[in-house]
């Protein structure tokens, strides 16, 4: 039996597997979501239920956060009833969004005040590894925090490194998803360029997996393509958000810049499909 004490907000597409997975490992886990409906499965799994964020740190030791952005990072750190108004010290605040690094030193700054501390603590990996406790975990804040929290992250995650002060894992995860851009862009064009040239999807998919340029992602992403299935796993809204923090942070390289541009232009017919919905896009263009 694990007796560090969770507290989860955010039980989206991320939070609902991740904060599971935690129960399974036998921590105590209390839940708070802005959608009271979803907190329903996760008291069927054994979680106890917060009326509101400044309940949930009074009943926990760490606090874990899986939401979408700064905004409602700041409504759960500074709105009525949150974390900040519960006025505890000694605990544990771990962002797991992939938000700005600016707003990670804010918090931890005002956390510090209290006498709590913050790390962030992005994630790499989509739903399915988030079920199968397969993330990788960017971690940024102090040394002897990070080492408080690894023995919990580990359950989430395959891997949990530290990568530098706070907002140092922000950074580290705004750097994987411009590539993750680049590369939903590369492997669109490189279908459309195909289809002008008479190659089938399926032809040139086989090949692109039987060489070196194989990869789960194009595998994955190629297979969405072939069957038109562009039901969000990661949404393109997403990447596109993730993409204006890298370039608010320096972005300014060529390829990082043309991603940047193409899933902002395609983030309001498309944001709410799936990354490689990028595609549709790219047949715009070329």
């Amino acid at each position: 039996m694990n007796t560090t004490k969770i507290g989860w907000i955010g039980l989206g597409k991320m939070g609902v597997p991740m904060s599971q997975s935690l129960i399974k490992e036998g921590f105590p886990v209390t839940v708070y979501n802005r959608s009271k409906e979803k907190e329903d499965r996760l008291k069927a799994s054994g979680a106890r239920v917060a009326s509101t964020p400044a309940a949930l740190i009074q009943q926990s030791d760490m606090v874990i956060i899986m939401v979408t952005d700064d905004k409602a990072i700041n409504d759960i750190f500074r709105g009525e009833n949150g974390l900040l108004g519960a006025g505890t010290s000694g605990k544990v605040i771990v962002n797991m969004s992939t938000v700005s690094p600016a707003i990670s030193k804010e918090m931890a700054a005002v956390c510090e005040e209290q006498g709590n501390h913050y790390l962030d603590a992005p994630v790499s990996g989509s739903v399915k590894q988030a079920d199968e406790a397969q993330l990788v975990i960017m971690v940024g804040g102090a040394q002897s925090i990070f080492e408080q929290a690894k023995p919990v992250l580990e359950k989430i995650g395959r891997m949990a490194m530290l990568v530098g002060d706070t907002g140092a894992g922000n950074t580290a995860k705004l750097v994987i998803n411009t590539l993750l851009g680049v590369y939903a862009q590369g492997l669109a064009e490189a279908v459309v360029f195909a289809q002008q040239n008479g190659i089938k999807n399926t032809d040139l998919l086989t090949l692109i997996n039987n060489s070196a340029l194989g990869s789960p992602f194009i595998k994955i992403k190629g297979d969405a393509i072939i069957n038109d299935n562009y039901n969000a796993v990661f949404a393109l809204k997403h990447v596109a958000k993730d993409l204006r923090l890298a370039k608010d942070i320096g972005l300014s390289s060529p390829l990082g810049q043309v991603a940047y541009e193409t899933f902002q232009e395609a983030e309001p017919a498309l944001g709410d499909e799936d990354i490689i919905a990028v595609i549709k896009q790219i047949s715009t263009k070329l």
